[in-house]
């Protein structure tokens, strides 16, 4: 079934009207042509006054979209020859977290990504999208083994947040997300991380500490969810809308303050409308970035990733600091 967003209901209508014309157009003897491609310029206009004026909070809910491509699609669509691995060697396999070798453009490359799963059965398998100590260290057992093999890193990141349940912290999450960070900014491989839909707190950063980093178009990425930050500040998770806002969620504010490299355009009306397209959009950003990437020395392929995140904070309060 198609899910529609509120805000997206006046373009579904018009919609299944052209929808209806178009069958109608189809008989003998009837001929309503200009009547839909007209509706049809009335949608894309619009398409693209609805989605060039998102609020956070609606673009928060777009990056949720039930029919948004996730990790697993893009990697049928963007890698060739995909085999994944499975596993941490150290306490089990975690189908949240994706892991594995393919090609891309005919070029090697390891990729990992958290997976949310489609299908109600799926989601519970892949645990929403919430990664256990496993599978950060499964994603990190993979980096060092592409390091070794000098394959470049790709990351996919889609995430509402690392798993905060009983077992996985007895199994020290918090540990192993803090190894992430701390090994990948030695990894003497190139890492290009993608976030593609929700990148939420640790858990999206646990593998999102890359030379390049990216932001689907209608992507949020943050240091919490909109509703733990409402929980936190007003005790009313109900008042997420209210914390979007006020976190001002949406790639372009990620690259105003250097967090992101850069902004992979979507389809009109978001990936979920045209995943070939989308798919066509972050293949040739991937492909452009770690071609770059390769051809620095691993000196200052650490160097220059080291530097990009010390100067996070420093470029932030220089800026405040003019203000």
């Amino acid at each position: 079934m198609d899910y529609t967003l509120d805000f997206e209901k006046p373009v579904h209508e018009l919609e299944n009207q052209i929808k209806e014309l178009q069958e109608a157009n189809a008989k003998p003897g009837i001929d309503i042509s200009k009547e839909i491609t007209a509706l049809q310029d009335k949608v894309d206009g619009l398409i693209k006054d609805i989605y060039d004026n998102l609020s956070p909070w609606e673009r928060v809910q777009l990056s949720r979209h039930p029919q948004r491509p996730h990790t697993m699609d893009y990697i049928e669509k963007v890698i060739t020859d995909f085999h994944e691995v499975h596993g941490d060697r150290r306490f089990s396999d975690d189908p949240s977290m994706v892991t594995g070798f393919g090609f891309l453009d005919g070029k090697k490359v390891a990729v990992i990504g958290i997976e949310k799963g489609r299908k109600t059965q799926d989601k519970i398998v892949r645990n929403f999208g919430m990664a256990r100590p496993e599978g950060y260290r499964k994603a990190l057992r993979i980096m060092k083994m592409a390091a070794q093999f000098d394959i470049p890193i790709i990351t996919f990141v889609d995430t509402p947040g690392a798993y905060p349940g009983i077992g996985a912290e007895e199994r020290g999450q918090a540990q192993a997300i803090a190894e992430n960070l701390e090994e990948m900014f030695g990894i003497k491989t190139p890492i290009v991380a993608v976030v593609i839909g929700e990148g939420g707190s640790g858990g999206a950063l646990g593998i999102a500490i890359a030379d390049k980093a990216f932001m689907m178009e209608y992507s949020v990425y943050s240091v919490i969810s909109p509703e733990s930050c409402a929980s936190i500040l007003w005790a009313d998770p109900k008042k997420a809308e209210t914390a979007a806002n006020s976190l001002q969620l949406g790639p372009q504010k990620a690259l105003e303050l250097n967090i992101i490299d850069g902004i992979v355009a979507e389809p009109a009306g978001g990936a979920h409308r045209d995943i070939d397209q989308a798919s066509e959009s972050l293949k040739a950003t991937l492909v452009k970035e770690l071609e770059k990437l390769s051809a620095l020395s691993t000196e200052d392929l650490l160097e220059q990733r080291f530097n990009k995140f010390r100067q996070m904070g420093n470029q932030t309060i220089m800026s405040e600091g003019k203000a």
